[in-house]
C-alpha cells in the first residue's frame, strides 16, 4: 500500500492499495494499521465506521464539525464519486487550499481528511457507496454545512445536482459561516467558536484532538 501526501491539503493522504486480480475478480487490502501509523496517524484513534449509498448526481456537502472537529478515512467501496476537500484551518500552511479526487470501487483508494477540513462528494455512477472511518462519535449538534455552490470555493462539480438534503440546500456560503463565528481570524483557530480547534487543548479543559 502506497502513502501519497496531498500537497494542497497539509496532513491529508491518499492510501493506494495494490489489488491482486485474477479470473475470479480481485482481492485488496483496504486498511493497514502499520501503514496508517507510518503516516503519523493513530490507527487506534478511529471510533466509528459508517457507510452512505448515493444515486447518480446526488451531492453531499460541504460538511465539517465544530468543537474538536473530525478526522476521517473515506473510501468509495462501490461505484465512483467526485470528492472534494477544502482546508479551513487558519493555522494550516494550506489554509483555504482545495483538492478534488475521483474515488472508486475499482481502485479502493482511501483518503485521509484531517480535522478542520470541509468535505463533500457527488456520485458519478448509478450507485455509489462511500465508507467512512471516523475518529469521533457523531454529535448532530456539531454539524456544520457550507454551500456546495459557494462562488468563493468555486468547486467544479461534474454533474447537475440530482438530489441533496434540505440542510445542504439551505447551507450558507463560507463567508457567512465565518462571519457568524466571529470572523476568519477566530472562526476555526480556537475552540470557542463554531468551527474551532483549540490550539492549547489543556487550557480549554478538553482532550487534544486526534
Amino acid at each position: 500500500m502506497k502513502v501519497i501526501p496531498v500537497p494542497a491539503i497539509a496532513g491529508a493522504y491518499l492510501f493506494e492499495p495494490t489489488p491482486h486480480a485474477d479470473e475470479r475478480g480481485f482481492f485488496s487490502r483496504t486498511f493497514d494499521a502499520g501503514v496508517v501509523r507510518s503516516a503519523g496517524i493513530d490507527p487506534n484513534g478511529f471510533l466509528q465506521d459508517s457507510v452512505s449509498r448515493s444515486r447518480k448526481g446526488v451531492l453531499r456537502g460541504m460538511h465539517l464539525r465544530s468543537g474538536l472537529g473530525e478526522a476521517k478515512l473515506v473510501r468509495c467501496s462501490w461505484g465512483a464519486v467526485f470528492d472534494v476537500v477544502v482546508d479551513l484551518r487558519p493555522d494550516s500552511p494550506t489554509y483555504l487550499g482545495k483538492e478534488t479526487f475521483e474515488l472508486s470501487g475499482e481502485t479502493q483508494v482511501s483518503l485521509y481528511i484531517p480535522a478542520g477540513c470541509a468535505h463533500g462528494f457527488q456520485a458519478l455512477t448509478e450507485i455509489a457507496d462511500v465508507s467512512y472511518r471516523i475518529d469521533r462519535e457523531h454529535d448532530p449538534a456539531e454539524d456544520v454545512a457550507i454551500a456546495y455552490d459557494d462562488p468563493d470555493l468555486a468547486i467544479p462539480w461534474p454533474l447537475p445536482v440530482a438530489l441533496m438534503s434540505e440542510r445542504d440546500r439551505k447551507a450558507l456560503p463560507l463567508s457567512a459561516v465565518l462571519a457568524a463565528s466571529g470572523g476568519p481570524a477566530s472562526a476555526i483557530d480556537v475552540g470557542r467558536t463554531p468551527l474551532g480547534h483549540p490550539r492549547h487543548a489543556d487550557e480549554e479543559g478538553v482532550l487534544p484532538p486526534r
